[in-house]
């Protein structure tokens, strides 16, 4: 007796186990000379950050402890659909790494060594612990079949920091990595892949006089001019 053919039932295919992290880096709004309160200019600044940042689908905004930096991330968010900022000590402002002379340029090893000063033990010892635990949270893929958008308020160190470890530069090459205020940098970690700078230091959002605010006004002068 003959039986009908059948064919097998399609095996699922499972989901996958990790997907693809954005995260947007972005500086604190000016604040004069680093004050706690932002400016006039910082407030527009962050303003209009938040106007460029509004189509994103976001899991997630940290912003540092100082004040600079939650007021920058209270007017980001104000421009956001339904995004309460929270803060996060290891997005606060802080040397994330401590080179030592060898390890840098020898032309450039005092000034460089001359700018980050001689920092207490306990200073030497909660930048790197705070550099680790940004890692931890905010780099390389998350779990779970959907990708992921956090946003990250913080201090020019950091952003540095973040910058040269996706970059797999030399541990001390963050410094002279120096975002703007208010300006952009995307890092994208996607599995299997290493990680991918789409944005560094972008600020198509802001109008010629809001620009290389957080550099010395040297910066401006020799290249904002000719900047797009």
């Amino acid at each position: 007796m003959s039986h009908p053919a059948t064919s097998a039932a399609p095996i699922p295919t499972p989901p996958p186990t990790t997907a693809t992290r954005y995260l947007y880096l972005a500086r604190h709004g000016d604040a004069g000379h680093e004050g706690s309160v932002l400016s006039d200019a910082g407030r527009r600044q962050a303003g209009l950050l938040g106007r460029r940042l509004a189509g994103v689908p976001w899991d997630v905004v940290y912003h540092g402890p100082l004040g600079r930096a939650a007021e920058t991330a209270r007017l980001v968010a104000a421009e956001l659909d339904g995004v309460v900022p929270r803060e996060a000590e290891w997005a606060g402002d802080y040397v994330p790494y401590w080179p030592e002379r060898a390890e840098l340029p020898a032309a450039q090893a005092d000034g460089m060594l001359g700018f980050l000063g001689d920092p207490e033990p306990e200073e030497r010892e909660a930048g790197p612990r705070l550099a680790r635990e940004a890692a931890v949270h905010c780099t390389g893929p998350v779990d779970g079949p959907d990708p992921r958008h956090e946003l990250v308020i913080t201090h020019s160190f950091l952003i540095g920091w973040l910058v040269r470890a996706a970059l797999d530069a030399p541990d001390w090459r963050w410094i002279g990595l120096n975002p703007g205020n208010a300006a952009l940098t995307v890092i994208r970690y996607a599995p299997e892949r290493p990680a991918s700078v789409l944005l560094l230091n972008d600020m198509a959002h802001l109008p010629a006089e809001l620009k290389w605010t957080g550099f010395p006004k040297q910066y401006a002068d020799e290249f904002g001019a000719y900047a797009v």
